[in-house]
C-alpha cells in the first residue's frame, strides 16, 4: 500500500495516495509456497503445473526467505512461504495458462499459471496443506517509504480471508483490497493437476535435493553503495 499523497506504479500495479488502496499477489490456501511452506516436499526436480505443460523446480527464487513472520512484540504470524526457481518446455504451454501484461505506468510482465502437486507424506505436512485463508498471514507493507528506503518493519499482517473480504483495517480506515492472482485460476490448475494425476498422465517426482527452509536461517542482506 502507499501512505505517499502520490500515486506509485508498481510491480503489484498502481496503488493510490493516502491509503487509498492494497494489492495482493497469492492465492493464500491454494497456495503451495503456503501449503508447504518448510519445503517439506519441494526441491529440485519437483515435476510441477507450468503454463499449462509440464515444468520443473529449478531451485529457490529471488527473494526467498522463508523465515517465521513475528510483529515487535513477538507474537508469530506463521511462516512467510517462499519463491522458486522454474524451467519448462514453452512449446508445451498454453495461451491460457501464459499470458503477457502491462502495468500501467511500470512496464510489460508475464502472467503464469503454476501449480505443484504436495504429497501427504507424514502428520506436519497433513497440518500444513490443512491450513486455511484464517490461518495465514501477510505483512502490510508501506511501498512509498519502508519498501523503497529498505525500512525495517511493516503497518501489521492481516490473514488472507481479510484480504478476500475486499477490505482490510490499517491504522485505523478500512483500505479496499484486489488480488492480482486469481483464485479461480487456481482451483482451476487444481483440478486440471488432479486430472493429470489420476489418469497416469503426471508422475510426482522426488526431489534431488529439498529448498532452504526457515532451519536454514536465510535473511535478507543489503547493498550498500559507496559514497552514499
Amino acid at each position: 500500500m502507499n501512505l505517499s499523497d502520490k500515486t506509485i506504479y508498481t510491480y503489484l500495479g498502481m496503488l493510490k495516495p493516502d491509503l487509498g488502496n492494497a494489492h495482493y499477489c497469492s492465492a493464500g490456501q491454494l497456495s503451495p509456497l503456503l501449503n508447504d511452506p518448510y519445503f517439506l516436499t519441494i526441491g529440485i526436480g519437483t515435476r510441477i503445473f507450468l503454463g499449462g505443460g509440464t515444468g520443473y523446480v529449478a531451485w529457490n527464487g529471488t527473494q526467498h526467505f522463508p523465515g517465521i513472520q513475528e510483529d515487535g512484540q513477538g507474537n508469530s504470524f506463521g511462516p512467510a512461504g517462499g519463491t522458486v526457481s522454474l524451467i519448462g518446455d514453452l512449446k508445451q504451454m498454453k495461451p491460457n495458462w501464459l499470458i503477457g501484461a502491462s502495468f500501467l505506468g511500470y512496464g510489460a510482465t508475464l502472467v503464469v499459471g503454476i501449480g505443484i502437486p504436495i504429497p501427504i507424506l507424514n502428520e506436519e505436512v497433513m497440518r500444513c496443506v490443512s491450513a486455511t485463508d484464517h490461518d495465514l498471514f501477510a505483512p502490510v507493507v508501506d511501498y512509498s517509504q519502508a519498501y523503497g528506503q529498505r525500512i525495517p518493519g511493516n503497518l501489521g499482517y492481516v490473514s488472507y480471508a481479510e484480504l478476500k473480504s475486499g477490505r482490510i483495517t490499517v491504522k485505523g480506515r478500512e483500505v479496499p483490497t484486489a488480488p492480482l492472482s486469481s483464485y479461480s485460476k487456481a482451483r482451476e490448475i487444481a483440478g486440471i493437476l488432479k486430472q493429470w494425476i489420476e489418469k497416469g498422465e503426471f508422475y510426482l517426482t522426488e526431489p534431488v535435493k529439498l529448498l532452504p527452509s526457515f532451519k536454514d536461517g536465510i535473511a535478507a542482506k543489503t547493498l550498500e553503495i559507496k559514497g552514499q
